[in-house]
């Protein structure tokens, strides 16, 4: 493809630098300039909240002994300069700020980037109509689960939880009812017999970035053949309580 044909993409996520800065790590490194240009990020608070809601959430989850290692290492990664932003930074890739990608201020600025992709990975919101229909190709999401059984929250867990032998990761069309456009293309990310969640998501971001420069070579192709989703087989998966992270141990795994 010509540098002059390269597929125009923004990307719209959080500020993470355990989980999806290994994506953006993995994505930075693999994907060719003169395929795709990366016209804008856009970077969030996770599940659009703020930093004490959210460490009250991990808490819970992860409980004393676990949130006191997790924050050592989000410490250290932070000072090892492992943000999403610092990332973008070095990668000369513009940002553009928002408190909400539903904003209609943030629109029109998206707008003016007239990308052909914009990609969701991990973002906190639903994208409503007036942004979904900015992209010449749509906007479409990195989702660590398979669809549409695992729509939800921390998808790799709950996959983890319920015995599966495989991570599966989905790009997929967006649209206004969560984790419910086309699939667009699918990974796999085999989960071992005494597994770590922290383990699998890492290999799953990998996965994703992996599986996403593939989609958008196919995108930028005219090759893809959405899948539509049988919503009859749905579920809807919310953030685990201590009693799920109990089964997730009596299956032989742990969190970290």
């Amino acid at each position: 493809m010509p540098v002059s044909a390269a597929l125009r993409v923004h990307f719209i996520t959080e500020d993470d630098p355990l989980y999806v800065a290994e994506f953006f790590e993995a994505f930075l490194c693999l994907y060719k300039r003169e395929e795709i240009q990366i016209v804008g990020i856009s970077i969030q608070q996770p599940f659009n909240e703020g930093r004490f809601s959210t460490a009250h959430r991990v808490l819970s989850l992860y409980g004393p002994t676990g949130f006191a290692r997790l924050l050592v290492r989000f410490a250290r990664r932070k000072l090892q300069g492992h943000s999403v932003a610092r990332l973008a930074r070095d990668a000369n890739i513009p940002f553009v700020p928002t408190m909400s990608v539903n904003d209609s201020g943030f629109v029109e600025r998206i707008k003016l980037l007239d990308p052909d992709v914009i990609v969701s990975v991990a973002a906190p919101e639903i994208f409503k109509t007036a942004i979904l229909e900015v992209p010449r190709l749509g906007c479409i999401n990195v989702h660590s689960g398979r669809l549409p059984r695992y729509r939800g929250m921390m998808p790799t867990f709950w996959q983890m939880r319920s015995g599966e032998p495989n991570v599966t990761v989905t790009v997929h069309e967006m649209a206004e009812k969560l984790d419910a456009g086309p699939v667009l293309g699918t990974a796999e990310c085999q989960i071992e017999e005494h597994d770590s969640l922290d383990r699998v998501m890492v290999a799953a971001k990998h996965e994703g970035a992996r599986l996403l420069i593939r989609v958008l070579r196919e995108l930028a192709a005219g090759g893809i053949q959405p899948q539509q989703l049988d919503m009859t087989e749905a579920s809807y998966f919310s953030f685990p309580s201590r009693a799920d992270v109990l089964r997730l141990r009596q299956l032989g795994h742990r969190l970290i």
